[in-house]
């Protein structure tokens, strides 16, 4: 089954460009890692993900964890996970570690890495990835941002060394790189 990551800068049409390549499904397993809305405390992310929400077809099941390695080898359905930026974000939260030494706590980051690449080139279903374009902006001149930006390239890379296809988003229109 093919492997899909796509990727690009905030705002250039990823999730809806994602969403069509799964369109034609009966079923999808969408996998949401990120936190979960509270309109109280965050009212823009709440919308935001109201607005994802809204687009889905009837048929979508939402899967909202931290664990995206579970839920993939869990699927019986093609699965759409939006996105990969969320899950490293919420990853760093969970492991407590923005304002720790990157030497003290990566390799739990990376275990959970590896076991997210494993089950994506494992998976017998068709699979979409969405994730963000850190890298091509200054390098961040605080901590927690450098540390966000080096993981979730490197979450990237080996998410794309085991995929099919690695569509670029740019402006909404989808460029091929491979």
């Amino acid at each position: 089954m093919p492997r899909t990551v796509v990727t690009g800068g905030v705002r250039s049409g990823k999730s809806t460009y994602a969403e069509r390549l799964l369109a034609g499904e009966p079923a999808v397993t969408y996998v949401a890692p990120g936190p979960v809305p509270d309109p109280a405390v965050d009212p823009e992310w709440a919308a935001r993900v109201a607005a994802h929400q809204a687009r889905r077809s009837g048929g979508w099941i939402t899967v909202e964890t931290a664990d995206v390695a579970t839920a993939v080898r869990a699927a019986r359905t093609p699965v759409l996970i939006d996105c990969l930026g969320t899950w490293v974000t919420r990853t760093i939260d969970e492991l407590g570690t923005w304002d720790v030494p990157r030497a003290e706590w990566v390799g739990d980051f990376l275990t959970r890495l590896d076991d997210l690449v494993d089950a994506w080139a494992g998976s017998d279903q068709s699979l979409v990835a969405v994730t963000n374009e850190v890298g091509w902006g200054v390098v961040p001149s605080y901590p927690s941002g450098r540390v966000f930006a080096d993981l979730l390239g490197r979450t990237n890379q080996a998410i794309a060394a085991v995929s099919d296809r690695l569509v670029l988003m740019v402006a909404g229109r989808p460029l091929e790189v491979r």
